[in-house]
């Protein structure tokens, strides 16, 4: 295999326009092929690269392509506000199924162990509401949050971070977007339970103005 075939885990995420350690996680996954040289450097086929990207965006413009419009609410299931959760710990996903089950929202509750997953079900089932862990193996909630924002279709979703990282952290990471919440960890709950009341009734009302 020539150079030109191959590249490092910096340019195969500048294609694919997401961190290096995101990169990193794909590659021990097995999602994307590599191998390391003996010096211990990482190489990657740029094929698979490319193949990875395409097969990412077809199966996101197809979901895309079928996922049925959102017109107003009017009653049952339908009416209720989709909440997505993406936490990678299984003792926080737990907590906060406890939690939020117990505050009687009109909200469907749904959960994602990590970014990539997340990203599938957002293109296969748009949420009314996102909560995001940050610091997550492979894809991270800030990639998926950016992911959400560069997306016309998915304008009108509210979207929360949640994380212990300290102010400095975030910052050095571009801060927190605008239009986004943050809610610090260990999460207050009640400030929570007030911001996901806040997004359901302002679904609620979209639904009937709609």
């Amino acid at each position: 295999m020539q150079a030109a075939d191959v590249c490092t885990t910096q340019q195969a995420a500048e294609i694919l326009g997401i961190s290096v350690t995101s990169v990193q996680q794909l590659v021990e996954a097995g999602v994307i092929e590599a191998w390391k040289t003996r010096g211990g450097h990482r190489r990657i086929p740029v094929a698979a690269v490319h193949a990875y990207k395409s097969g990412y965006t077809q199966h996101s413009q197809d979901m895309r392509d079928t996922r049925a419009p959102r017109p107003g609410k009017a009653s049952g299931a339908d009416a209720l506000a989709s909440i997505l959760v993406i936490e990678d710990n299984p003792m926080e996903r737990a907590l906060y199924q406890q939690q939020i089950a117990s505050w009687g929202l009109p909200a469907r509750l749904r959960f994602c162990e990590n970014g990539y997953q997340a990203l599938m079900e957002i293109a296969r089932d748009q949420p009314d509401i996102l909560l995001s862990d940050i610091m997550m193996d492979g894809i991270d909630g800030y990639e998926v949050i950016r992911t959400i924002l560069d997306d016309p279709l998915l304008a009108d979703m509210h979207i929360a971070m949640l994380s212990s990282l300290p102010p400095q952290a975030l910052e050095d990471r571009g801060g927190v977007p605008e239009g986004v919440v943050f809610f610090a960890k260990p999460v207050n709950y009640d400030e929570l339970r007030g911001y996901l009341r806040a997004c359901c009734a302002a679904h609620a009302r979209r639904g009937a103005s709609a």
